[in-house]
């Protein structure tokens, strides 16, 4: 058996790290092996020799993701703790080299799952990127990262955003205002991403200058996109002829991202998803990409992971990959 010491430079830190009334300290006995005891700025180890340095090298791995930026909130702490007990500390360092800057006055945006890093690196290196997973994976939220990023940086000279107005149980004209109130609402997601990763008023200046548009599905239509970042959202809600019409709006210069969620459709039952025969039609297409995240890639509140797990079809049944 041995001891040792960690010894954090602030309240703050030793706040983030062990997280409020040292919560994350379970997660680091029962992860490593070790006896874990705090008080002020300290924390002391003790257990097998090899587990308290490994213990170590993670809480000081920890640390250097809190200092690169990577948001700790969450399960944040608790991921890292368990990557680094997995021996996955290359991962971690490759996840940190994936961090995408938007708005100077926003910080940056990290991939906080190693699904999620996977999502990004295919959205740099291809063309086309599916990604498919349940809801709470960040799908919309990276993609949206990634097309601010390549904006700024003049990668592309324009964003556009769509998805599909289709309404489980009520239709549209039988809603209330014009068409533009009428669309807002499945449009609204879209617009609450872009909030996180623009200033206010940015929205809506990079709309009036016709840099940034949001529109339905339905709007594509005989247009050709070049020189944009385009993301298709909820697209397990197209059928097969909205799907191709889409992919074939891609224009030179342009990057698509495609994301959906194949246990969220909203068509007929005799309708095939437009995104699952798309996904299984192309991905093995050169410069396309086809991205499944899974439940352990949920990054909001843990309640909606065990929601995800429990809905979950067998997986006989799983789509196509």
């Amino acid at each position: 058996m041995t001891e040792a010491t960690f010894t954090f430079s602030t309240a703050r830190e030793c706040q983030d790290i062990l997280g409020a009334r040292a919560a994350h300290l379970a997660d680091l006995e029962r992860l490593f092996g070790v006896q874990a005891v705090s008080r002020d700025l300290w924390l002391k180890l003790s257990g097998p020799a090899r587990a308290v340095e490994a213990a170590e090298a993670a809480l000081r791995g920890v640390l250097h993701a809190r200092d690169a930026g990577l948001p700790l909130v969450g399960g944040g702490v608790p991921f890292l703790l368990r990557a680094y007990a997995e021996g996955r500390a290359a991962d971690i360092d490759e996840l940190l080299h994936l961090r995408v800057d938007v708005a100077p006055s926003r910080p940056p945006v990290f991939p906080r799952t190693f699904g999620q890093a996977r999502l990004l690196k295919a959205i740099r290196a291809h063309t086309l990127t599916f990604g498919i997973g349940p809801a709470g994976t960040g799908k919309t939220w990276l993609a949206m990262a990634a097309a601010v990023s390549a904006l700024l940086k003049g990668e592309v000279s324009r964003i556009v955003l769509t998805r599909p107005a289709v309404e489980a149980g009520e239709a549209l004209g039988f809603l209330p205002g014009d068409l533009q109130q009428k669309v807002m609402p499945y449009l609204r997601p879209l617009y609450d991403a872009l909030g996180e990763m623009l200033a206010p008023g940015q929205v809506a200046e990079a709309e009036s200058r016709g840099v940034l548009e949001v529109a339905p599905l339905a709007y594509m239509r005989g247009r050709t996109l070049n020189h944009a970042f385009v993301i298709l959202d909820e697209a397990q809600n197209t059928t097969r002829e909205q799907m191709l019409m889409f992919l074939t709006r891609l224009g030179f210069d342009s990057r698509v991202v495609v994301n959906g969620d194949l246990t969220q459709v909203d068509l007929p039952a005799h309708r095939l998803s437009g995104l699952h025969e798309a996904a299984s039609l192309l991905r093995h297409v050169d410069d396309v990409a086809v991205v499944h995240l899974a439940a352990s890639d949920v990054v909001r509140h843990p309640l909606v992971q065990r929601i995800v797990d429990a809905y979950a079809p067998p997986r006989d049944t799983a789509p196509v990959s």
